[in-house]
């Protein structure tokens, strides 16, 4: 019996000795070793904080700067990201923060970065997100890696190119046409565009992808964008080491009633797609982004074959960003020309010359210039994703950097398109023909400089998608409407995962 509680309790203290070893090691040893890794090499960065690194001080910049509405200006980076903003006048062009234990590298400095977007294996890694994030995207095209992501990338590829872009053009005309008849405008008349351009998006993504409507996938949208407002709320959130593994909060049971929903919704929408496959009943159910994914699904071929799980990440993960991206661009576009009226008229001549009052064509689409210039700079001042995360598995040599296992890599997108140095002493101004000569001259060569859609072989599918879309909308409600900002507008960019309008976008608009 003594024997028996002697070994008994040898093994609770070990365990309480590993446990014990492998939390310093994890929350002291391996930040302090990756400190000294770093600042050996120059690269330094605000102290490390036991456990919870900087976060603490980082959701406390980000509560502060974001408290209150501002003034109506382009000079956003202080208030999205006043901890970026702050370091690197502290500490320079490069420095290191703590998220937790999990230290991350941020990169501005040119040389460095062109070296770092040079690199295939770093802007292949798989990015590093928080469970809820997780439980958005899964292993979809945004966060898979290996054979599984070339066989993703290469049906959204075969899905959101060429030909198959100009025969979404219709649909998306449709759409906007009966979002226009939505706002039947008669004299002048307020709206709040950022909804409106919400809904627009919803449908157009869900009639090309998914060969449904707004309403079909409403129950799919409202879920992700509530999964979406808790990955922010706990963004910066401290927790008790190991304790989540045990106890579940409010944002993780809430979060896995979201999950679980838009999966089952998205399976009913597969199940009834499969029918409509095997009936033959449409021609087109084969074709469409959706239709492509279950033909890879049924792929004899072992190598092509997606699973289902896969089918259903890539829906959620094009549900959740294929919207988004695009109904911002058009609210903060709108934003812009409704202040900067002359820009307005600029374009809005363009799209007579182009179309008079016809609706859009593919062919004319590619000849508004202005219009594509003012896009950019929209981009440039209001990216939808304000950062590009990597997570380096093994030690990686970067020019003439070493960077330690494990370490979190940053390019922060709206720091460097708002960088004087880069852009100029009018990097905060709205001003659309600095891309008169195209973007490699806007950015002086420097292809860090301007990053709306990611860079490398993880670029964005969709770009070309998402500028037609907004080609399209733009120059329809061009040639239908003047429009300003609203006296009622208030001013409030605010980061829920992408950049948006806290209070939406208000308008003004006025018959021609």
């Amino acid at each position: 019996m003594v024997t028996y509680l002697g070994i008994l309790i040898f093994l609770l203290c070990s365990g309480v000795l590993i446990a014990v070893f492998k939390f310093f090691h994890k929350y002291w040893w391996v930040p302090m070793r990756v400190k000294h890794v770093m600042s050996s090499q120059g690269i330094y960065g605000p102290p490390y904080s036991f456990i919870q690194g900087n976060k603490k001080q980082i959701s406390s910049m980000r509560k502060d700067s974001m408290r209150l509405p501002m003034e109506i200006s382009q000079y956003i980076l202080p208030r999205i990201q006043p901890h970026i903003h702050s370091w690197l006048r502290i500490y320079g062009k490069n420095f290191l923060y703590w998220l937790g234990p999990i230290a991350t590298f941020v990169v501005t400095e040119p040389q460095l970065l062109k070296e770092i977007l040079s690199d295939r294996d770093i802007l292949m890694a798989k990015q590093d997100v928080g469970s809820i994030f997780q439980k958005i995207f899964g292993e979809g095209l945004t966060s898979s890696k290996g054979d599984k992501w070339a066989k993703q990338r290469k049906v959204a590829n075969h899905a959101f190119h060429g030909e198959r872009l100009k025969n979404m053009v219709p649909s998306m005309i449709e759409s906007v046409d009966i979002m226009l008849k939505r706002w039947k405008v008669s004299g002048t008349k307020e709206m709040e565009v950022y909804e409106e351009f919400r809904i627009l998006t919803s449908e157009v993504i869900s009639r090309t992808a998914f060969g449904s409507s707004y309403e079909d996938g409403k129950h799919v949208f409202q879920n992700l964008e509530a999964l979406n407002s808790l990955a922010a709320k706990n963004l910066y959130k401290i927790r008790i080491p190991g304790f989540g593994k045990i106890f579940k909060d409010k944002a993780d049971v809430a979060s896995d009633k979201l999950h679980s929903e838009i999966q089952d919704l998205i399976m009913q929408m597969i199940r009834s797609r499969e029918k409509m496959m095997i009936s033959g009943d449409e021609e087109k159910s084969r074709t469409d982004y959706l239709g492509l994914l279950l033909k890879a699904h049924h792929d004899i071929d072992e190598c092509y074959r997606l699973s289902i799980q896969d089918v259903i990440d890539d829906c959620k993960t094009f549900y959740a960003v294929g919207h988004v991206t695009i109904s911002l661009l058009l609210s903060w576009v709108t934003l812009l020309l409704g202040i900067h009226t002359e820009w307005q008229e600029k374009a809005r001549e363009e799209v007579l010359e182009v179309f008079g009052k016809q609706n859009p064509s593919s062919e004319g689409i590619a000849r508004l210039k202005t219009l594509g210039m003012i896009i950019n700079e929209t981009l440039r001042l209001y990216p939808p994703g304000i950062a590009i995360t990597r997570k380096v598995l093994r030690e990686t040599k970067v020019g003439k950097v070493v960077l330690p296992a494990n370490i979190k890599l940053q390019i922060p997108t709206l720091a460097l398109q708002h960088d004087p140095e880069i852009w100029g002493e009018d990097a905060h101004l709205f001003k659309p023909d600095r891309f008169s000569e195209g973007i490699a001259k806007a950015t002086n060569n420097n292809p860090g400089a301007f990053l709306p859609f990611g860079y490398g072989p993880r670029n964005c599918v969709g770009s070309s998608f998402a500028i037609n879309e907004a080609k399209i909308a733009l120059s329809m409600i061009l040639q239908r409407y003047r429009f300003t900002p609203s006296p009622s507008y208030v001013h409030a960019p605010v980061q829920i995962v992408t950049l948006r309008p806290k209070y939406g976008v208000l308008m003004m608009f006025q018959a021609l």
